[in-house]
């Protein structure tokens, strides 16, 4: 069956020394061959050529490597082009390539055309797709495993445990007049309580280190005018909030990246926490308390150069809160000035003046961040692969009434529904709508 050739730019916008231009399908080699007026391109070796538009005008001398089919990452026939980057020339070729006889590719379309043609799976797709955006070096080394099959791997080995037990199970429906030997019952239900406690803990140990793969958020929060801007523009090493003696100068969330050890991380710094009367100034408190709850981190500063005031003692209530879902880093600053602040249940974890040296809260959030890689560890990068494992451990649980009482048709219904959630992961057996917006995410020429 003849498949449609596709093209795209796979490298990204802007001014580089190289852009890349793939094409895939049956009739990518006589496209590029049109183009570059060469009779013939050896598979694997790189080629300079000169290439031309379809009014044969030179548009650039580029570099290709032809991959035969099967043997490139779409199974397909796949050519790629290395051009001098910017806008124009890799546009001027990607042009040329459609009046040769290609189309558009579609975002995500090399990717679902390696995974129809069996290239990858659906673990190795989305690693391949995190992977571009990763966020830490931990992060690109849990995701090249998994591209490299790890996490397919450990899907295969849970499910085939299921099908085991499924498969006796369905045996035994035909003999149903006969009670199962209590000892059978014992053996399988212990097999599916293993399983439980494995993708438990794959699915907490996910969970946990969630920041690893997206990136981690870190809240800087306290009253006005305790040194928030301060502290950002010293981790940032340039000026990038407005630092000023009036309380409330920061009026809503401000978001930068910095690169702490490996990792690249989000720090948000907040409106000053306090009842405010401007409607404006309400509305960035009121963000401030959202940043706090979508943060990985929270740091909190006090002014130990005032005593503690009732907008402390809020913040102090706050920050119990947040204990009991993430990370709090307490900070008593301005450490130069008179020490007047004290109050009896604050422990603080570091000490320093945010205008000059903030190594040891580098540091610290380094540690942190550090603690949530275990790269040897399976993990779950995906919401979708997230909550294909729930569903498979919510069907193993209800499937131990039905043991219990040998009903074994219902038991074997969800084990049946597990062995789908986990495949899923992978391959599922149909779902192309799923499919669809799962390739749609990502970007073109992958």
């Amino acid at each position: 069956m003849h498949s449609d050739t596709i093209s795209a730019i796979a490298t990204a916008n802007g001014i580089g020394s190289i852009a890349i231009i793939r094409i895939s399908g049956d009739d990518a080699l006589e496209i590029t061959k049109k183009l570059t007026h060469n009779k013939i391109l050896e598979p694997r070796y790189a080629t300079l050529s000169t290439i031309y538009d379809s009014q044969d005008t030179l548009i650039d001398e580029a570099i290709i490597i032809y991959f035969k089919a099967p043997h490139s990452f779409t199974a397909q026939h796949v050519v790629e082009i290395q051009c001098h980057g910017g806008f124009i020339v890799a546009q001027s070729i990607l042009k040329a390539t459609v009046a040769a006889g290609a189309r558009l590719a579609t975002p995500g379309e090399f990717s679902k055309r390696a995974f129809f043609n069996g290239r990858i799976d659906l673990s190795e797709a989305e690693a391949i797709a995190q992977l571009i955006e990763a966020k830490s070096e931990d992060a690109a080394k849990i995701l090249a495993a998994q591209m490299k099959g790890s996490l397919k791997h450990f899907i295969e080995d849970v499910r085939d445990e299921i099908i085991h037990i499924l498969a006796f199970s369905e045996v035994t429906i035909d003999y149903a007049e006969e009670d199962l030997p209590e000892d059978l019952v014992i053996q399988i239900k212990s097999k599916l309580d293993e399983l439980y406690i494995l993708l438990n803990k794959t699915l907490q140990a996910s969970k946990s280190r969630e920041g690893l793969m997206q990136g981690f958020r870190v809240a800087i929060v306290g009253k006005p005018n305790v040194g928030k801007s301060s502290l950002l523009n010293a981790l940032l090493n340039f000026d990038r909030a407005i630092v000023s003696e009036i309380a409330g100068t920061t009026r809503d969330t401000i978001e930068e990246q910095v690169k702490i050890g490996t990792h690249l991380i989000r720090m948000v710094d907040t409106a000053g926490i306090r009842e405010a009367n401007d409607e404006i100034e309400k509305i960035g408190i009121q963000r401030s308390l959202e940043a706090i709850e979508q943060s990985d981190i929270v740091v909190a500063l006090f002014d130990s150069s005032r005593e503690a005031d009732d907008e402390d003692k809020e913040i102090i209530k706050l920050l119990e809160s947040a204990k009991e879902s993430k990370k709090v880093i307490i900070i008593k600053n301005k450490k130069d000035l008179q020490q007047k602040f004290s109050h009896e249940s604050l422990q603080f974890d570091l000490e320093l003046n945010s205008k000059d040296d903030v190594s040891s809260l580098v540091a610290s959030l380094e540690a942190i961040m550090d603690r949530n890689n275990s790269s040897d560890e399976i993990m779950l990068i995906s919401s979708r692969q997230i909550n294909a494992v729930e569903e498979t451990m919510k069907n193993i649980q209800e499937s131990f009434v039905p043991l219990e009482d040998q009903e074994l048709e219902i038991f074997s219904f969800h084990l049946n529904e597990a062995v789908k959630e986990m495949a899923s992961i992978t391959r599922p057996f149909e779902n192309d709508e799923m499919l669809d917006k799962m390739f749609g995410s990502f970007c073109l020429g992958k």
